[in-house]
């Protein structure tokens, strides 16, 4: 796309006056994580008119707080579902090599095995097909084949595993993302197709005519304004909140969603001496260690949660969980000292039989439970955009009339095209821009073929090419662009989800907050007076979140956790 659309403070009011006019929309879309931002792009391609609102941030519930990979789910083989997994292999193949290959890229994992003899068949049947059915699609990504390794070889790549703790061990790859980013960049995409896209826009009530939903009573809030918005179809695209949403249209529906929630930590890239990632099998599924620029995520529980759902807390026994599970295989073990950043996501389950959350479906599911209103809920990161094409068409089938089929197979994301180009000229902009080609490197993998906008403002105020103070591996103009072209609101949503300062940083991102909240303030708008409430709002959230993971049970983590004052 030669021109996408900013996601300025202009594009946003822009946006909520054509939400409403009163014009009818074909498609209205509530949530703006992942599957709701995908569903906005879906349909907006197919030449419907779209509006999509989310009540918070993009991607501030679950599709930022992901375990960060794009893979086909090698556990979904041992459950022998194996529709899912050749599912999500294909659009691990379309995102690496079409859709947004500057922000989904492969990764290597080490696999040890703990038993002679009988584990490696097991594992090689396992990776085998695992392998054989990636290649099978016509959009493969060439990742290689596994390869097997003797117990020197495997300590050869990771000195930091403990000698007893493999015979041997497996190498294979799958691919990771950064998950925030990418679902900013789908609605910032789906706008530059005419999506008119709003966040901090909250969803207060449903519009009706006898049984139909003709609509939606929005209240923005940054302004206070409440506007009606109507649309031909909705689709509830809310994740976790999907029970609550489809309460306040009065419609149960016939499935539940429950929430597992899931916690990650970050450590420091040098904690853990390893070339690759690592999985691990625990007792209740599986433990990954992914690295991740210059740290490494190490994760995740899979507990039930029915407490807050914006911000789920980690506890003092989460922590100490995923230490536990991984010091059993590294010669010089983790501290709680060692743990830069903390993070607990929410994952949305469909509910079975059992209480165990770690066997409810992953599978996604859509229904049309009144006229005028399609639930769609379940899956899994890898298959949003499955999930959001199967939503639209149910939208369609409700629309009537020719409805174009989705085209979102052959859709990049807005920094997508060219990037292997851009790539290719690295050296060059770093010399163009005078920026080390390493800095370079980690904005393209950021921003893509974007990066010629951020290198534009750094041109013109070259004090944007430093570093920001306490947040060192970000340039301020990235700060800057994050509010005046990514849809950024409040602090939050920048050191957060648009940089992952709040993780990647032993401080949690204070020394950068202020600083940060200086630069965008012009772009935003705010005085002296709402740069220090965005800064003292952040603080007390780190604080609480930080007294939260001290907590011995969840009932007082989330109760820590809620004494920071809300702003979504």
């Amino acid at each position: 796309m030669s021109n996408p659309t900013a996601l300025s403070p202009a594009y946003r009011a822009s946006a909520i006056e054509a939400l409403s006019s009163g014009a009818e929309l074909d498609v209205l879309v509530v949530g703006g994580g992942v599957t709701g931002s995908g569903c906005a792009l879906d349909a907006v391609t197919r030449g419907l008119s779209v509006g999509l609102v989310e009540k918070r941030d993009f991607a501030s519930g679950t599709s930022s707080r992901s375990s960060k990979l794009i893979h086909g789910g090698l556990r979904y083989l041992e459950m022998f579902d194996f529709a899912l997994v050749a599912e999500a292999l294909k659009e691990r193949g379309l995102l690496l090599t079409r859709l947004a290959p500057h922000l989904v890229r492969p990764v290597p994992f080490l696999y040890p095995l703990t038993k002679p003899v009988v584990e490696r068949p097991y594992v090689e049947a396992g990776l085998s097909l695992y392998d054989s059915m990636a290649r099978a699609g016509k959009f493969s990504a060439g990742l290689p084949w596994h390869k097997h390794l003797t117990r020197r070889q495997a300590l050869k790549i990771a000195p930091a595993l403990k000698s007893t703790a493999l015979v041997g061990a497996v190498h294979y790859y799958d691919a990771k993302v950064d998950d925030a980013r990418h679902t900013m960049e789908i609605a910032r995409t789906a706008a530059s197709y005419g999506a008119h896209v709003a966040t901090r826009v909250e969803v207060v009530g449903f519009l009706r005519q006898g049984e139909r939903v003709t609509g939606v009573r929005a209240l923005d809030k940054l302004s206070g304004r409440e506007f009606e918005i109507h649309a031909k179809q909705v689709v509830n695209a809310t994740g976790v909140w999907t029970d609550d949403t489809q309460a306040m249209v009065g419609e149960r529906g016939q499935f539940h969603v429950r929430a597992s929630k899931g916690i990650h930590l970050v450590v420091p890239r040098d904690r853990i001496h390893s070339k690759s990632g690592l999985i691990l099998r625990t007792e209740k599924s599986v433990l990954f260690v992914i690295p991740w620029g210059r740290h490494w995520i190490i994760g995740t529980t899979d507990t039930d949660w029915d407490l807050d759902k914006a911000h789920p807390a980690a506890t003092q026994a989460d922590i100490d969980y995923l230490l536990g599970h991984v010091n059993r295989i590294l010669t010089t073990e983790l501290t709680q000292a060692d743990v830069e950043g903390v993070y607990a996501g929410l994952r949305p389950l469909l509910s079975g039989e059992s209480d165990q959350t770690s066997k409810l479906s992953r599978e996604h599911i859509v229904a049309h439970p009144a006229p005028g209103l399609v639930v769609v809920a379940g899956g899994k990161y890898t298959t949003y955009r499955v999930m959001a094409k199967d939503a639209i068409d149910e939208a369609a089938r409700g629309l009537g009339g020719d409805v174009p089929e989705s085209t979102t197979e052959d859709i990049p994301m807005v920094g997508a095209v060219g990037y292997a180009a851009m790539w290719n000229r690295r050296a060059a902009l770093a010399r163009e821009s005078g920026l080390h080609v390493e800095r370079i490197e980690k904005m393209l993998m950021r921003h893509g073929i974007l990066i010629t906008e951020i290198l534009t403002l750094v041109a013109e105020d070259a004090s944007l090419g430093e570093p920001l103070a306490g947040g060192e591996d970000y340039l301020k103009a990235e700060i800057v662009y994050a509010a005046s072209h990514e849809g950024a609101l409040h602090l939050d949503d920048i050191l957060a989800r648009r940089t992952r300062l709040s993780i990647e940083s032993f401080d949690r991102a204070i020394t950068a907050s202020r600083p940060a909240a200086e630069l965008v303030a012009p772009v935003l708008g705010w005085d002296e007076a709402t740069v220090e409430d965005e800064v003292e709002h952040y603080r007390q959230r780190v604080e609480a979140e930080r007294i939260s993971q001290t907590m011995p049970d969840d009932a007082a983590a989330d109760a820590a956790r809620l004494k920071a004052p809300d702003r979504g």
